[in-house]
């Protein structure tokens, strides 16, 4: 993938099996709403409540999207709902890449694609190379390819040391979701 002028927009990777990966994407909404910036987030593999989507969804300029069936995926198999929301998610995406009309685009659980055979790089590689000059982008996921590793621009590693979830402790509403 060939890279583009840093002023022309980069590509950000948040990936690792620690906490904190979309929360750290949708904190750079804070920062891109405030300069102006409109904003497009696309979850994958999500169809469920979370308080920081609707604190977002009240900021100018914010637009977001969930494609999932809302059930998790079990042993790396995807049911049909859900290839078909990745289908209709991925769509959208490649448009709006291409489009211009967002200056920063979330990408949260893309890097999922990659490990449950939906994407493969080459087409990733693609699109992020021919995306609208200025437009960044932001990508999560627990496991990523080395490729876009070596592509990106930022990438930073969130690692898990300790979790109450190691204790049985559930998710919590307004820290969790």
């Amino acid at each position: 993938m060939e890279k583009k002028n840093t002023e022309e927009g980069m590509i950000q990777v948040y990936f690792g099996n620690g906490k904190g990966k979309t929360t750290a994407a949708l904190g750079l909404i804070m920062r891109a709403v405030g300069h102006g910036w409109p904003v497009l987030v696309v979850q994958f593999f999500k169809k469920r409540f979370t308080g920081e989507l609707v604190s977002v969804q009240y900021l100018p300029g914010v637009d977001i999207f969930q494609f999932g069936s809302g059930e998790f995926i079990m042993g790396g198999k995807v049911e049909e709902a859900d290839r078909k929301e990745w289908l209709l998610g991925w769509e959208m995406v490649k448009k709006h890449l291409l489009g211009g009309k967002y200056r920063l685009i979330i990408l949260d659980e893309l890097a999922y694609a990659f490990t449950l055979g939906l994407l493969g790089w080459d087409e990733c590689a693609r699109i992020l190379s021919e995306r609208a000059a200025g437009t960044e982008v932001v990508i999560t996921g627990r496991t990523v390819p080395e490729e876009l590793v070596s592509a990106a621009d930022l990438v930073s590693e969130v690692r898990m040391i300790k979790h109450p979830a190691q204790k049985g402790v559930c998710a919590r509403e307004g820290i969790e979701y």
